[in-house]
């Protein structure tokens, strides 16, 4: 029964994003509650299991953006980006395609 529920959990999420295009967020939050309330959670349940799933991947994810963020600002500051993207301008052109 289980893997039915999450089999139309997905087929609900594609249905909200393809043909009512709904924003993938709010759809992934709609269809989370979804199959939590079908696998017999209560509300107070769901609320909190979605909560730490969006607290968790948030979480790591702010860690990743601001190292990229640290290491594209010492690419910049050291002319690193330069040296990079003038070959690449000079071989493939300011415009491609």
């Amino acid at each position: 029964m289980p893997l039915i529920i999450i089999a139309a959990g997905v087929a609900l999420l594609l249905v909200l994003m393809i043909a009512f295009k709904v924003n993938g967020f709010i759809a992934l939050v709609l269809v989370a509650a979804v199959v939590g309330f079908a696998e017999g959670m209560g509300a107070q349940d769901v609320l909190h299991s979605i909560q730490n799933g969006i607290g968790g991947t948030l979480g790591g994810l702010a860690m990743i953006l601001g190292f990229g963020a640290m290491l594209g600002r010492l690419i910049s500051d050291t002319g690193a980006a330069q040296r990079i993207a003038t070959p690449l301008i000079t071989t493939f052109g300011k415009t491609r395609g």
